[in-house]
């Protein structure tokens, strides 16, 4: 049995009573890490070229089968399960890259069927201020915080030649609003991706988190820094950047950016979360 590191659906926090079962029973020969850029492409890649539209821990599976099959017997038949739809995964990183308006490409292609047109628009009404829910509360961190982790943190932070740090989930929608706003702003920050495969060993990963809540008293992800000053969540660092603190920190830490660009922090907020 194969199955990708956990992902967006997977429940990243804990371990599901159906794994934890099936680990008691000793049903699993063997487990294979997989990146998180290997599920993303192979996720598209199962619609582009398979016409298969599936999420992203599609593409872990079958990114996990075909390292299966680089070792398998000759003539061994793999069975690769994908037990999910893509729709839901449209406001995800999985289609960060495909606009939610029409290219002309697109509508070239729409237009030659012109019975099948929408072309009145509907109105679209003020937009009111954000109301975001608040990111999923994970468990409560462990009492005992390893110390090869709060050693890790320690030296991240106090890293002057990377002040800006970011710690993140490959999936969390929220990471990717902040890596959305550093990338348009051209801001070099590190993010330490606590449930990629390199913090799998020896469950690194969940003890950097304990060690990065329990310095900050929060345990919801993301959590950024600049300079090893807290800055807090997602959210938190949109506000700040709207307010000028971001880059007031970011300036006195000789951290550059692009000044030329004005965009909106709160539009890099994942789509659906709706004007109330």
């Amino acid at each position: 049995m194969s199955r990708p590191h956990p992902v967006q659906g997977w429940g990243p926090d804990f371990i599901p009573k159906l794994t934890a079962d099936a680990v008691a029973m000793k049903l699993i020969d063997r487990i294979v890490p997989i990146n998180g850029a290997d599920a993303l492409r192979l996720s598209r890649e199962l619609a582009q070229k398979e016409g298969i539209f599936v999420g992203i821990s599609a593409g872990g599976t079958l990114a996990g089968a075909l390292e299966v099959c680089k070792d398998a017997p000759q003539d061994t038949t793999v069975l690769c399960m994908l037990p999910d739809t893509g729709e839901r995964y449209l406001s995800t990183p999985l289609f960060a890259d495909i606009g939610a308006d029409m290219n002309e490409e697109e509508l070239t292609i729409s237009r030659s069927t012109p019975g099948a047109q929408f072309e009145t628009p509907t109105p679209v009404p003020a937009a009111a201020p954000i109301c975001a829910p608040k990111p999923a509360t994970a468990a409560a961190a462990p009492a005992s915080v390893s110390s090869a982790a709060e050693e890790f943190v320690a030296r991240v932070l106090s890293d002057s030649a990377m002040p800006v740090v970011m710690f993140a989930l490959e999936w969390c929608e929220f990471c990717w609003a902040v890596r959305k706003l550093f990338a348009k702003y051209r801001v070099p920050f590190r993010s330490v991706d606590i449930d990629s495969v390199q913090y799998q060993q020896d469950d690194m990963g969940a003890k950097i988190r304990a060690a990065v809540s329990a310095r900050t008293g929060f345990t919801t992800i993301p959590q950024i820094f600049i300079g090893g000053e807290f800055l807090g969540g997602a959210t938190d660092v949109l506000q700040a950047w709207k307010s000028s603190r971001v880059q007031q920190l970011l300036e006195k830490n000789g951290v550059s950016y692009d000044k030329s660009v004005n965009a909106d922090p709160l539009s890099f907020l994942p789509g659906w979360l709706h004007a109330r």
